[in-house]
Order: C-alpha cells, then structure tokens, then sequence
C-alpha cells in the first residue's frame, strides 16, 4: 500500500481584509477550491483535506472534490496557528480513516496560483529526497533593506540587510537568495508531531517561477490576482475542453460583435458579426453540444442572426441568470458543465452560476476578472471561433 501523504489546507471563514476571503473567485473558481485542484492533481497526494470552522467554506471544499475537517473553535480565531490546523486535521482524518500519515502538506489557498507541480515537489523533497520538511521558495535578487529605529520610535534611516550598503555586487558576483512563497510546505508527519512547527531537520527548498508568487491578504491583492488569472491560468493549460463542457451559452452585443451598433437615418440598427464564429458555432453544433444565445437585447437582430445559425435564442432577457438556470433545468443539463461566454457586467450572475465563465479579450475589466478563461481575441472577432477551437481543436474537428 502507497504510504499516505496528506495535504492540509486551513480555510477559516474570519477574514477582515477580505470578507470571504477563502471563497472569493479568481479565474471564476473559489480560492479554496483553487488549492483543492492543485492539490488532486498532484503526483505522490493520496488525500486532501480542507480544515474549517465554516460551513461554505466545507460546502466548496467538498464540491471540489477535498474532505472537509471541522475546526475547532478555539483553534479558529485570529491568533491560531497553521500547525495548530495541521495536527487537528492529521489527527481527525487519522481516527477517521484508521491509517498513519506519513508525509503532511500544507497548502494555503492564499496563493492562489500555487501549482500542482509546486506541490508534488514539496511531496517528493521529504517522501523520496531524504529531507525533513520542505517549501517552495523563489528565486530572488533585490537588495533588502530594513529602516533602523532610534529612541521613541523615530527613524534614523535604512540598513542593508542582505548586503553592505557601502558594496554593491552585481547579481552575478552574489549569492543566490530565495524568497519564501507561503504556498505550500511537506513534512514528515512524525517528525512534525515533535516538532511541532513546519521546519525542523533537513528542510529543502523546492523552486518555483517568482511569476506565479501573490499572496491575497487584501483587496489589492485580489484585484491583481483577478487580472493576473487570465494569463497565469492559461499558461499553465488551463483552458476548457471537449471533456469539460456540455452546453455551450453565448451573449450577443460585445462577444458575437464588437459592441458597436451602426443606426441609419430612420433609426433602423444593424451590428456586424464574424463569419469565423459562425463557423466555429457550426462545428459546435455538429459535435453534439447545444448551444444557445441568451441576451437583454431586444432588437429583432439578435433572433434574425440566431435562425441563421440555425440556434435557439432567449433575448429580450431582464434577468439571464434566471432563464439560464431554467434552461438548464429544461434541457437536463448541470451548470457547472455550462460554458457560459459573456463581457459586460450584465453578464456576472451568470457567470456565478456555470462552471466555465469565459470573457472576450474586450470584456470589461471586472467580467475578465471574474472569469476562468478568456479570449486572445476581441468579441465580434472571432473570440467565439476560438472557443470553439478550444473545445474541439484548431481544425474543429470533434475529438474520436
């Protein structure tokens, strides 16, 4: 039998510089439920549990696919411990499962573009490196100065910490630093249990891209990571496929056009549209996905384009979200296997109820954000025509 590597994520519901913290979405999926993934997928992870004192966060944790442990109360306050979340959790799932842990991880879902490369390479420094304890740290190469303190309080200016401020090496002529991520640590469980603390023994540093380092400890901090997702995210393969999707649902003004509406003298309106996403609606259909145009917009364009492509439409729409719910209900369909395309703002209560929110490259900034995926190109494009080269390949051409 593999031995058992734990991976502990500390997930309290308290959080006063960002209220939710924990389930605030970036790329359009929970943090905790973002560890979670990277904890799963990761080689040598036997079992993930998230530990909490909130049932949302429990809710979340579990629809991911992580066992949820029950914090205590007196473990859960602002001055408790990570370790302190580490050994409960250990304990708990030990009595539950009637087997020893042998390696715990502990993985903060603060980070929220921790890896499952990251954590594999913390997992395999202590089960099959020879190292105590682990983290993953990255490469650094500032100069790090700290401000020197004089009587009452007052500043008496700045002292090098990691170098002679009187010398200054060039980068190559330096020793190599490493800053710690907070992302994610290993340990050998009984070597912890003694310890009581994350680093004791021979504690090795597993390397990580300084690209991927953020901490959510603020609202700034979620702001960058919300528009750092979409690059990260799809860096790392993170883009929808066939296998991930069972419906597809597309806004109309500002996805399948650019937004713009050309108005002649009697008032009449007409957009333009892309002919590469009629092609790739096409392809789509003819792979068996459903797919619908679901819009506010009354003007009879919308109807007309949706019979040219031979679509359903629901337009004229107040609330979307609600009749997406509704034809997910009729059609039989979950939501979480809706890909869901929009970019404005009136687009944001549907993406909260899909499991792929995707945004055109020209969606508004918050609807980016927001999102799990988006677009290289503009709406009205060909940004539909990419989707569906995602989902079925650049050839569009369903998967045998």
């Amino acid at each position: 039998m593999p031995p058992t590597v734990l991976a502990v994520i500390p997930a309290r519901g308290g959080s006063k510089g960002v209220p939710a913290k924990n389930l605030a979405p970036v790329g359009g999926v929970p943090l905790v439920a973002r560890a979670v993934r990277a904890c799963l997928s990761a080689d040598h992870v036997t079992d993930v549990v998230v530990s909490t004192d909130d049932a949302a966060i429990a809710d979340a944790a579990r629809e991911a696919g992580a066992l949820a442990v029950e914090r205590p109360a007196e473990i859960a306050g602002d001055t408790a411990t990570s370790e302190a979340a580490v050994l409960h959790a250990m304990d708990a799932f030990e009595a539950q499962h009637g087997r020893p842990v042998e390696v715990v991880l502990l993985v903060q879902c603060t980070s929220p573009f921790v890896d499952h490369a990251d954590v594999a390479g913390v997992a395999a420094a202590v089960l099959r490196g020879g190292a105590d304890s682990a983290l993953t740290v990255a490469p650094f190469h500032g100069f790090v100065w700290r401000e020197d303190a004089g009587a009452g309080g007052a500043g008496t200016g700045g002292t090098g910490v990691n170098h002679d401020k009187a010398h200054r090496p060039r980068r190559q002529d330096r020793p190599q630093d490493y800053l710690e991520t907070g992302a994610a640590y290993a340990m050998r469980a009984d070597g912890f249990r003694a310890a009581g603390h994350r680093f004791f023994g021979r504690t090795d540093l597993v390397r990580t891209d300084p690209a991927r380092v953020l901490e959510v400890d603020d609202p700034h901090d979620l702001a960058r990571a919300r528009a750092l997702a979409p690059l990260l995210d799809t860096a790392t393969g993170a883009l929808p496929t066939r296998d991930d999707v069972d419906a597809v649902v597309l806004d109309f003004d500002g996805t399948q056009t650019d937004d713009r509406v050309y108005v002649d003298s009697d008032g009449r309106e007409s957009v333009a549209v892309h002919r590469g996403d009629g092609l790739g609606i096409a392809a789509l259909r003819r792979a068996g996905l459903p797919v619908l145009i679901l819009s506010t917009e009354v003007n009879t364009v919308v109807a007309a384009r949706a019979r040219k492509l031979k679509l359903p439409v629901l337009h004229g729409i107040d609330r979307k979200d609600l009749a997406l719910k509704q034809w997910c209900e009729t059609e039989g369909i979950a939501p979480e296997r809706v890909l869901y395309v929009g970019n404005d703002v009136n687009d944001l209560p549907c993406f909260g109820l899909v499991g792929w929110p995707v945004a055109v490259a020209s969606a508004h900034g918050a609807v980016r954000g927001a999102a799990r995926a988006v677009t290289t190109t503009p709406g009205g494009a060909g940004a539909v025509r990419e989707i569906a080269g995602w989902l079925l390949g650049p050839t569009l051409q369903p998967s045998t």
